[in-house]
């Protein structure tokens, strides 16, 4: 592991229908000293605006996509916006694709089918269309996709998963390659509180097979997901407390293997507002 850095994981980049406040938002992470941005890439055809708005609106910060859709967007399309980006602001952007979900896709007149394969096809596009592996990385979760992740791009960003993953992605993929698991947390030292908001989150994501899947391969069950997850589950998912007790669940992360942790903080499910001050709390024990 040759780091150890603290990132950002939030939707607010994405949906903030200011340009401005995603850009100030952007700039007083840069200062606090957070080293990478991640957002979704959404689920258009093209890769968001936004991320360019960002990177060109800071200096020093990494920006980088959790996740372009691989069925919403070409390989040819994401590589030039990739490239454009990287000669505009080198080093700074990295691409994380991942092959999101089922349910994302009805109505489309896709079919949701192997995903593993088609994250190599598409993986053999960026190649054709000239994308470095090492400006790349993968949303993945399952031994097939952390290998491939090794063997194909500079590394892993798992999102929804516990310490246990990120140990087992670690040994995945070896000592030199990138692990960066997103990690929610709730900054509120009350239990029942606390937990309330960290089921508005978890409740969404246990109706999605690929995470409790995954979950399952770490001895968790149907009882642990009914309900938004129980006690013990919503626990290993988000740490949550004060500014220290966050640091750290998040510590268990790096003991585990990873070189990165982009932070999630929930605020009661507004994706719209920015939780400034938790940013700045976590900054100052963290960074």
């Amino acid at each position: 592991m040759a780091q150890r850095l603290v990132s950002v994981w939030q939707p607010f980049f994405l949906v903030s229908e200011s340009r401005g406040a995603a850009v100030d938002a952007a700039a007083e992470l840069e200062e606090l000293g957070y080293a990478r941005l991640w957002f979704s890439g959404g689920f258009g055809e093209n890769v968001a605006p936004r991320f360019r708005e960002i990177l060109d609106g800071t200096t020093r910060i990494g920006v980088a996509s959790g996740i372009v859709s691989i069925w919403h967007s070409s390989p040819p399309e994401v590589a030039a916006f990739a490239q454009d980006a990287e000669r505009a602001h080198p080093g700074r952007f990295l691409l994380g694709l991942g092959a999101s979900h089922a349910v994302l896709l009805e109505g489309s007149g896709t079919a949701y089918r192997k995903p593993y394969s088609k994250m190599v096809s598409y993986l053999d596009g960026l190649d054709a269309a000239g994308l470095s592996p090492e400006r790349r990385v993968l949303a993945a979760l399952g031994p097939r996709m952390l290998e491939l992740s090794r063997d194909r791009s500079a590394g892993a960003h798992p999102y929804f998963v516990p310490a246990e993953h990120t140990a087992e992605a670690r040994a995945a993929l070896g000592p030199d390659r990138l692990l960066a698991p997103e990690v929610a947390v709730v900054l509120d030292a009350d239990p029942g509180t606390a937990r309330a908001t960290a089921r508005q989150y978890t409740s969404g994501y246990l109706a999605l097979p690929n995470y409790t899947n995954n979950l399952r391969r770490f001895g968790w069950t149907d009882e642990d997901f009914a309900g938004g997850g129980s006690d013990r589950l919503v626990d290993a998912l988000i740490p949550w407390g004060t500014a220290e007790q966050v640091a750290a669940g998040l510590e268990k992360h790096y003991q585990a293997g990873a070189d990165e942790v982009a932070v999630q903080v929930l605020n009661g499910g507004d994706a719209t507002a920015f939780p400034a001050d938790a940013f700045r709390a976590l900054a100052a024990i963290l960074i």
